[in-house]
């Protein structure tokens, strides 16, 4: 009977208290999904399939910030030609869209 009074003593709350933290710790693992890490990978995947589509005679952009047209693509580079016969060999992944040309050809 002593167990039973011991029992019957603890708080409502008390007991609930755990649960409602973890319900909580859930929620923020969700809204941080779908505020910061789904639309970070949705980007990724668009700079993927921008460079899968890389043509010659393109206007691209650098990671340095170089503007320059596409004269060859090869598996893991580029060359880039930056003004009339200066070509330089640029890797792939430090390639981005030229927001000039993007906003030309909307119009």
């Amino acid at each position: 009977m002593n167990v039973l009074t011991v029992l019957l003593q603890v708080p409502a709350g008390a007991a609930g208290g755990g649960g409602m933290m973890w319900i909580m710790l859930i929620a923020m693992f969700v809204i941080m999904y779908f505020f910061m890490i789904r639309p970070q990978n949705k980007k990724q995947k668009e700079i993927a399939n921008f460079r899968k589509s890389l043509q010659v005679n393109q206007n691209v952009i650098t990671a340095g910030g170089i503007h320059g047209t596409i004269k060859e693509i090869a598996d893991d580079y580029i060359v880039l030609e930056i003004a009339s016969n200066v070509k330089i060999k640029i890797d792939k992944n430090s390639i981005f869209a030229d927001a000039s040309a993007a906003s030309n050809q909307s119009k």
